[in-house]
């Protein structure tokens, strides 16, 4: 009995609550209908899956160098972008084909719904760091050399930034719990041991910065600074979220009312009400 308060208590912890998503703010947006950001959502999944097609098409061709496709972050931070749009977009048509009642993933498992929201905090997060890290830290002249390296760097180190912020700005989604810090916090340090286990068995870092050889003392430093900068990009995103959320709600801007500020408190819930003993049990 214990043990299954024990797991409806971490569910609730990490943002999906019980009944899922009853306001439906996954699928809904305070500027458009739910079959036009039903659309939108699928245009961007269409773009961006091209655009990794693309890339890893053109880098075994051109450079047959596809081997380590994978082991770059802005690579693996894109196709969540990828993942997440497709799944997105399918929910929320179905949402605006079904009457705008209910969708998929209110009635799926909750493993799969704590996984949709997880996904929707990287895809506001990470993008947003791969820009700032790129043309920070790593650009240079060969950026723009030629018409293919132009196209995948502004698809791939600015564009997903935009399409972060559309989901931020533009939808009734998020803000994303406290409690998603700490699964951020493990995918980036499994990406570090990606990097060097990429260095290892094919002979390269996927980032100049990460060769301590290099770098030497800076290594730390650069480490830390994305460490950082993790936490400083999520509450800026979950701020806006929050922010956006309350002014919506203040001057009725969805005229759905799917957001309200008891809504955002429950996304954000962390306080959670201790559960009652119970004959069932409760995945």
């Amino acid at each position: 009995m214990r043990l299954a308060g024990w797991f409806s208590l971490s569910y609730e912890w990490f943002g999906v609550s019980s009944p899922f998503d009853p306001t439906c703010r996954l699928v809904t947006s305070p500027f458009f209908s739910p079959l036009t950001l039903g659309a939108l959502r699928l245009l961007l999944a269409v773009y961006s899956l091209i655009t990794t097609i693309t890339v890893l098409a053109f880098e075994s061709v051109r450079y047959h160098d596809a081997s380590g496709f994978l082991s770059y972050f802005t690579d693996l931070s894109y196709i969540g972008l990828v993942a997440y749009f497709w799944a997105s977009s399918v929910q929320t048509i179905a949402y605006a084909v079904w009457g705008q009642k209910t969708y998929p993933l209110q009635s799926w498992p909750r493993i799969l719904q704590f996984l949709h929201v997880l996904l929707y905090t990287t895809i506001t997060v990470f993008p947003i760091i791969v820009t700032i890290v790129f043309w920070s830290l790593l650009s240079s002249s060969s950026t723009f050399a030629t018409q293919y390296s132009a196209w995948s760097n502004i698809s791939q180190h600015a564009m997903n930034s935009g399409f972060a912020l559309f989901e931020i700005i533009l939808t009734n989604a998020g803000p994303s719990p406290w409690s998603h810090i700490t699964p951020g916090f493990l995918l980036l340090a499994c990406y570090l041991g990606v990097a060097y286990i990429t260095h290892a068995t094919q002979g390269f870092y996927t980032y100049s910065f990460l060769d301590p050889s290099r770098e030497r003392g800076l290594l730390a430093a650069y480490i830390i600074g994305i460490a950082v900068g993790y936490c400083v990009v999520f509450t800026i995103v979950k701020g806006i979220c929050t922010l956006r959320g309350r002014l919506v709600s203040r001057y009725g801007l969805d005229s759905s009312e799917q957001v309200s500020p008891e809504a955002l408190d429950q996304w954000e819930h962390v306080d959670v009400e201790q559960p009652k003993e119970s004959t069932t049990s409760e995945a």
